[in-house]
Formats: C-alpha cells, sequence, structure tokens
C-alpha cells in the first residue's frame, strides 16, 4: 500500500473525528514513506475543512503537525523496540510458567543483609523490590528492598551494552519484584540510602512480579518520622503525613516499611523467647478451645454465636478455666500462645477485640511469691535477648518513632498495692484503697516509681479483692485483699495474674459472692474439676501486643496488630 492509500485512511479519519492509533499506523507504514505522509496528512486534515478560517486553519494545521511529531516519536520508539537486542535473554519479564515450581535449577540466592565489603568481586543473585529508581544518562540506578535492608544495582551501558536494557531497568514500576545477577563491587564515594556499602554491577535483570504504578499509599511517605515531617514544615517543605486509617486500609503496603518490618520481628522475638524461657522452665505448650460454652472471664465483653446443633456458644476470653483444668489434670505447669477475644466497646490506643495472650499456669508449693518470681526472671531473659538479637530492628524502630530504651533493674520491683497507693497519696493523688486503678493513675504512679527507683518495669501486689476476679484466692490474713498482682511497663499495666481458688466450697462461695450463676452454661465442668483435689496453682495472662508496644514506647497497639481488629474494624 502506498503513502496515498495511507493517507487516505488518515484524512478520512480525522474528517469522521477518530483518533488514530499512531503507534499502531506507523507500525505496519511502509518504512520511507514516514515523512511524505505527514506533510500530506497536515494538509490533508486542513484541507477536510473548507469553511474554516485562515486562522483556524493555521491553528489546525500546528496541531496537526504537533500530533504528527509526536507520532513520529513513537513510530521510532517502535521500530527501536522491534530490533532484535542481542542480549534480550539478558533482561525482561519471567514468564509465569517458569515460575510456577516448573523446574529446580540449583541457582542460589544471597540475601540483601549478606551483601558486604568482603564479597567484592563475587557474582551475586539477589532478589528484592524495586524501593527506588532514577535514570542518569545511560546508566540506571534500582535501589532494591528486601525486608529493612537494601542495596544499590547499577544498570549501565558499559556493563551490559544495551540500550533497551538500561531502558528496561528505568522503566520497572516501584514496588515490582525482582532478580538481580550482577557483580560486588565497593563505591569510590559511600552510597547514601541504602543498608548495604557496596553496589552491584547488573548484568542481568528480570522482573518477577510487577506492581501497578499507582499506590494507595508512598512508602517513602509512610516511612516517615513526624519529626522529619516537622522539621521539614519549618524549612517550608510539605511532606504527606499517611494517617493511621490509610495505613491500615493498606495494610501489606504499610507492613512493607522499614519500621514495620522491625516492629513485627521484635514482636515475634518476644513469643519466641516466651515460649523458650517457659520451655527450658519445665512447662508444657498446651493448645485450649476458642469455642467455648459461657464466658471464661464473666461479664457482659463476649463474643456469642450459634454452634452445630443450635446451641450458644461464645469466643473464648482467655484460656483461664481450661489452663486451671489442666492443672487440676496434673500438668503441673502449662503455657499457651494463642488469640483471646474481648467484645469490649473500648475505643483505646491500647485495647483490641482480639489479640495474642501469652499465657501460664504453675502449680505453686508455699507462696504466690513463686510466681512472682518467675515473672522477674522471664522478662529480664526477654529484655535482655531482645536487646541483644534485635540491635538493628530497635535502632530501625527508633529512626521513625523515637524513643528512650526501656530501664529496668536486675531484680524485679515488686511494690504491695498499698505502697502504691501511699506513694500516690504523698505525690497528692488521692485513691480508694480499696478500689482499682484507672489508666490515668497507673500512668502516674508509673512515673513516681520511675522517679523513685530508676526503673519502667515492676510489679504490684496484693490487690483488693473486691476488683479481682471470682477465681482469686483471697488473702489469708485479710479477706478485703488478694493474692492477685498486675505488671506494669512504662506505667501501663502488661500482665494480670494470681493464685487461684482450688478448693471448691470456696470457689462456690466466690462464685456467689460475684452474682454469677454457677449452673452457667459451661462453668459447672470447671467447678466440677476440682471435686476430685486440685493442687494449690496460679498464674498469669499476658497481651503480645501490649509488650510490644511498650518496650518500644509505641502510642498505639494498631501499630503491633498485624491486622488489627477493634470495634470499628473487621477488615482487612
Amino acid at each position: 500500500m502506498g503513502s496515498v492509500s495511507w493517507l487516505r485512511h488518515i484524512s478520512s479519519a480525522r474528517v469522521l473525528g477518530l483518533r488514530i492509533d499512531r503507534r499502531r499506523f506507523y507500525s505496519v507504514m511502509p518504512r520511507g514513506e514516514e515523512s511524505a505522509a505527514g506533510a500530506e496528512a497536515s494538509a490533508s486534515a486542513v484541507e477536510a475543512s473548507p469553511g474554516m478560517s485562515k486562522k483556524a486553519a493555521q491553528k489546525a494545521a500546528k496541531k496537526a503537525e504537533k500530533e504528527l511529531r509526536q507520532a513520529a516519536a513513537l513510530a521510532a520508539a517502535a521500530a527501536e523496540e522491534e530490533e532484535i537486542d542481542p542480549l534480550a535473554d539478558k533482561y525482561g519479564d519471567t514468564k509465569l510458567e517458569d515460575l510456577q515450581s516448573k523446574a529446580v535449577t540449583g541457582r542460589k540466592w544471597t540475601e540483601i543483609s549478606e551483601l558486604g565489603t568482603d564479597l567484592e568481586g563475587s557474582t551475586v543473585l539477589v532478589r528484592g523490590r524495586v524501593h527506588s529508581k532514577r535514570a542518569k544518562g545511560k546508566m540506571a540506578f534500582l535501589v532494591l528492598r528486601e525486608t529493612i535492608h537494601t542495596v544499590q544495582c547499577v544498570v549501565s551501558m558499559e556493563n551490559v551494552g544495551s540500550k533497551q536494557f538500561v531502558k528496561y531497568a528505568s522503566l520497572l514500576s516501584k514496588e515490582s519484584v525482582v532478580d538481580v545477577t550482577g557483580n560486588v563491587s565497593n563505591p569510590r564515594n559511600p552510597v547514601s540510602g541504602t543498608t548495604q556499602p557496596v553496589e552491584i554491577q547488573v548484568t542481568e535483570l528480570h522482573c518477577i512480579s510487577r506492581s501497578t504504578n499507582e499506590l494507595p499509599l508512598l512508602l517513602e511517605d509512610a516511612a516517615r518520622s513526624d519529626q522529619d515531617i516537622e522539621k521539614a514544615a519549618k524549612e517550608g517543605i510539605q511532606y504527606a503525613r499517611v494517617l493511621q486509617d490509610t495505613r491500615l486500609n493498606n495494610r501489606v503496603l504499610d507492613l512493607r516499611i522499614p519500621a514495620n518490618q522491625a516492629i513485627f520481628t521484635v514482636q515475634s522475638e518476644i513469643s519466641s523467647l516466651f515460649h523458650d524461657f517457659l520451655r527450658a522452665n519445665k512447662f508444657r505448650q498446651i493448645h485450649t478451645p476458642k469455642l467455648i460454652a459461657g464466658a471464661s472471664e464473666g461479664g457482659s465483653a463476649v463474643f456469642k454465636l450459634q454452634y452445630a446443633n443450635d446451641q450458644p456458644a461464645c469466643l473464648a476470653q482467655s484460656p483461664q478455666l481450661h489452663k486451671q483444668m489442666a492443672i487440676c489434670g496434673d500438668f503441673r505447669r502449662v503455657f499457651e500462645i494463642g488469640p483471646v477475644f474481648r467484645a469490649e466497646k473500648s475505643f483505646t490506643h491500647r485495647h483490641l477485640c482480639e489479640f495474642i495472650g501469652l499465657d501460664f499456669e504453675m502449680e505453686i508449693k508455699e507462696h504466690y511469691f513463686e510466681i512472682i518470681d518467675l515473672i522477674g526472671k522471664l522478662f529480664i531473659y526477654v529484655f535482655n535477648e531482645l536487646n541483644k538479637n534485635c540491635k538493628k530492628e530497635l535502632e530501625t524502630i527508633n529512626s521513625q518513632y523515637p524513643f528512650e530504651p526501656l530501664q529496668y533493674l536486675d531484680e524485679t520491683l515488686v511494690l504491695a498495692f498499698a505502697e502504691g497507693i501511699q506513694m500516690l497519696k504523698e505525690a497528692g493523688f488521692e485513691t480508694d484503697p480499696l478500689g482499682d486503678l484507672d489508666t490515668e493513675t497507673e500512668r502516674r504512679l508509673g512515673l513516681l516509681v520511675k522517679e523513685r527507683y530508676k526503673t519502667d518495669f515492676y510489679i504490684l501486689h496484693r490487690y483488693p479483692l473486691a476488683v479481682r476476679p471470682f477465681y482469686t484466692m483471697p488473702a489469708v490474713d485479710d479477706p478485703k485483699y488478694s493474692n492477685s498482682f498486675d505488671v506494669f511497663i512504662r506505667g501501663e499495666e502488661i500482665i494480670s495474674g494470681a493464685q487461684r481458688v482450688h478448693d471448691k466450697d470456696l470457689l462456690l462461695k466466690r462464685i456467689e459472692e460475684c452474682n454469677i450463676d454457677p449452673n452457667a452454661i459451661g462453668l459447672q465442668n470447671y467447678i466440677n474439676s476440682f471435686s476430685y483435689g486440685a493442687p494449690p496453682h496460679g498464674g498469669i495472662g499476658v497481651g503480645l501486643e501490649r509488650v510490644a508496644m511498650l518496650f518500644c514506647n509505641l502510642d498505639n497497639i494498631r501499630k503491633v496488630s498485624l491486622f488489627p481488629r477493634d470495634p470499628n474494624r473487621l477488615a482487612p
């Protein structure tokens, strides 16, 4: 087909007001005819409207020329893409079929965290996300990210010998997952903004999974500290502030920022340390049911549901009753790590409707201080190991959410509830000596303890009996008090614990005093467990998220809950 025929198509289309796909047009037009086509098409486009004024005709001609220049540029780019690149197998998108466990190749990937100066000159294969990118002349720079670790990768004509290769690298979308093969080098000038001190001179680049270009939030915005935002504002620079709901609505992206990667590493470490310490102290891990017949903690804060055969049921508020039944079954020392459900309409910074409970229960020989002593040793172990094993993660969290390291004593401070009340009174805060401590009072007491004893971590024991659950053992010398305790970090409660009532007659009396129906569904089996002889015992319940939040002094528990559940949030 000659250029005249092509121009007839173009002119007809314009007269009809149709948009022309120039990329497609020029990709099939006979070579050498584009220039003539361009000139004739411009004239044809103007001649197509004989009633047009001279000024309008000139304007239309200029517009047509501009459009055809753009079309020519697209045609040139298309022609370049059509050129066969002898290095095409060194870059490009990996086919899905090659990612469907097609073959075991024996290739070895190096983690980005392992890239150091000792690997200079080595050829490595790494996988990561495109954290950032920039093009400069005949070079493209990619920063790859793997969890909290980053490294700069250089794609240059000098190394790859292909313009298309460099262009491919520069057009990758942020957050895409790529495999990079290249040689490790020590840059002349230190690379700023990456965790690793080396660069990778890229020889191969393949995209494993592409991200969309439009992201609901930018990771650089989500990873910026409030201090950096405020500092920039003073200098006249306005940064976007990513709010909590935006983060949680797009949690998959939000979890990728370095601080969140570090937070959940710390949380995982706390859970593991809890497990390891108790196992080393002859505790047995158990798994209690989360579907139960009645409330395990009493009260109305329970999620109710219909079970099989229309039986009423609820989600467990804690493993409390089953832990004690396991002790009655001669398990002696037990612990559990599992979900806990509370239907409380609490819209606070420290409450969730679902959280991970760290619970243990143990026989005691003489005194509930056996439990308190174990708690002190457990948490000192956890704190020490976190500071030793998570240095990098704690630094990463601190860079976005600055905090003072937790201060604690080698031997945990233990105070009586009455001593705490007296400290508050001396500081001018009147508190009911037989009442519970509210959140603000706990915080005030925490500050007083920190000032006097130089610790953020302490235990307060011998609480008034009236504010404790029905299964709490009364104090032998004063029935107004109990053999119970709470544990605090930075003035906020993380643990509630006590010696339990193991005598059936006393248990029935406590149930009556708390106005609980002993014949309530699910409670009768628990009560009967103490009919066959039960050893003295006690235990604790800990909120994993609360420990992680307070160790890092974060301002909201939703930051340490992977996918938080509160009264307003049931997704994602």
